[in-house]
């Protein structure tokens, strides 16, 4: 089963967001029925509640596993689920088991926030996540001061089956591409969106993830048919469509990654809603910016 699911991740991972009511800032479980179905409709065929683009450090521990187990449901097979944990060890082994035992296919481990983190001491709580939790596991691979290496090492656990990298370096991509063996059935997935995703598939990668998706999901699997046919003027014809909603989304050290979704998927009449704090309400540049991008690609109210 693992290795099946690790061939199922060479495509695009659909991260979704979170809607929130814009009065009293709860989870809008219509909204994310409504979301996943678009998703689903469109042809994504992994998909990714929880994810950083979800806002899953403003989601509570029980919001999350809920966010999860709603999800799961609305799938209904059609897709696999890969669910989003973290936080201390014992927390991700909880938030592991219930998306288990909600039926999520796969777990995706969140590169741990710590102030003190070593590389070391990484290996350690992804080992213990991924042998506590018997379901295949992707890593997110973020943190540039933690240990290409340590991939190596974990490379040898049967149920991992992805990482999911988001350091743009490719030359040190390329290496730890390199470093882990080809047989370990380990998907290497770029895992910073369309924006990087040529540059990582001409290292080596065989998937991406995607925010763009919750908002023009056509565009994305143009993409990602370009790189699986290793046609990379069409690639960058398309690259050249998209990358200025990706550098929207990347302003201000990435803070802007999840409200230019958001505000993407209002003005198309989507339910998306507020974002949480820390993350605050697009600038009104920012807000034309996006609007103006919408009308170029002459999408219309979904």
């Amino acid at each position: 089963m693992s290795k099946k699911i690790s061939e199922e991740l060479k495509t695009i991972s659909g991260i979704t967001v979170t809607p929130f009511d814009g009065e009293t800032g709860e989870i809008d479980w219509q909204g994310v029925e409504e979301n996943v179905e678009f998703l689903i409709e469109n042809g994504l065929k992994v998909i990714v509640p929880c994810g950083n683009t979800s806002e899953f450090y403003a989601l509570t521990i029980e919001e999350a596993m809920e966010e999860t187990k709603r999800t799961v449901e609305i799938a209904r097979g059609r897709c696999l689920v890969v669910a989003g944990i973290g936080y201390s060890v014992g927390t991700a082994i909880e938030m592991g088991q219930k998306a288990k035992a909600d039926g999520a296919d796969a777990i995706m481990i969140h590169m741990p926030v710590h102030p003190y983190i070593t590389s070391e001491g990484a290996k350690d709580y992804f080992e213990k996540i991924i042998r506590a939790v018997d379901l295949p596991a992707v890593i997110y691979f973020k943190n540039p001061s933690v240990s290409d290496d340590i991939l190596v090492e974990l490379a040898d656990l049967e149920q991992l089956v992805g990482v999911k990298y988001a350091i743009n370096d490719l030359p040190r991509f390329a290496k730890a591409l390199e470093s882990i063996p080809q047989d370990a059935g380990v998907t290497m997935i770029c895992g910073t969106a369309e924006k990087w995703a040529p540059f990582y598939y001409s290292a080596g990668a065989e998937g991406f993830t995607s925010g763009l998706v919750n908002v023009h999901p056509k565009k994305s699997f143009e993409l990602l048919d370009a790189l699986q046919q290793q046609d990379y003027s069409t690639a960058f014809g398309i690259w050249h469509e998209i990358v200025e909603f990706e550098d929207l989304r990347e302003k201000y050290s990435s803070g802007n990654n999840v409200v230019v979704i958001k505000e993407a998927m209002e003005i198309l009449n989507m339910t998306a809603g507020p974002p949480r704090p820390p993350v605050a309400p697009l600038n009104d540049a920012d807000r034309e910016a996006v609007s103006q991008l919408l009308s170029r690609w002459a999408l219309k109210s979904y």
